[in-house]
Formats: C-alpha cells, sequence, structure tokens
C-alpha cells in the first residue's frame, strides 16, 4: 500500500455487560499487545509491527464469549477512548474500570477482513 492510498478497516460493535463477582466485576477475557510489548510475539497478526491490543483468551459462557468477542479480536476503541496507541496496562485499566458496569468495544477481526475482500471478489466484471 502506498501513502496517501485509502483502505478500509471492518469494525464490529460489542457490547459486554461486566458480571459481579463479590467486589469484582468480571469481563471474561484476556488481552496483549500494546506499544510496550514485543509486537513479534503476537500470534493474531502478520504485521509483526503491529503494537495493537488483541483478545488473547476468552473464558467459556464469561459476559465476553456471550457477547461474541473472539480471540484475536484486535481492540480498536473502549467505550470510546481510542486504543491503538496505548501500553499493556492502560488498556487494562481501562477495560477494568470499576464504576463501568458495561465495556463498549470496537474491534477488527480477520474474519470480517476476509469477508469482506471476498465479497468484493464475487462480483462480475462488467
Amino acid at each position: 500500500m502506498s501513502a496517501g492510498q485509502a483502505f478500509a478497516v471492518i469494525v464490529q460493535r460489542i457490547e459486554i455487560q461486566k458480571l459481579r463477582h463479590g467486589d469484582n466485576l468480571i469481563l471474561g477475557f484476556s488481552i496483549g499487545g500494546g506499544i510496550d510489548q514485543d509486537p513479534g510475539q503476537n500470534p493474531f497478526s502478520d504485521d509483526k509491527t503491529d503494537k495493537g491490543i488483541y483478545v488473547t483468551r476468552i473464558s467459556q459462557r464469561g459476559p465476553a464469549e456471550e457477547a461474541g468477542l473472539r480471540m484475536g479480536d484486535k481492540i480498536m476503541q473502549v467505550n470510546g477512548w481510542d486504543m491503538t496507541m496505548v501500553t499493556h496496562d492502560q488498556a487494562r485499566k481501562r477495560l477494568t474500570k470499576k464504576n463501568e458496569d458495561v465495556v463498549r468495544l470496537l474491534v477488527t477481526r480477520k474474519s470480517l477482513e476476509e469477508a469482506v475482500k471476498h465479497s468484493m471478489g464475487c462480483y462480475p466484471r462488467q
């Protein structure tokens, strides 16, 4: 891709209702990545310079799974906050705020991007 060339990012909105467990609010997923982490260790991105925040684990039947979050999803926003240039700790703090019962995520997912690319290639050329 050259400079100035437009590209589309396919995003999905996911709303997770945190599960209260004693004094804790549980989301049911773990994250990896961040601008302070080694992007070469990220198994979910082909771009080994990508320092994004990725979902690395989903708890079975937990709030995240119920909401449709998937392992490998890249988190772009949390409750309106940009997550594309944050440290791992900043991302964790955004997700686990005690005064928020609901987390609204914008995520990208490889399968979404692949589906759009595939559908664009399926139209007959005139």
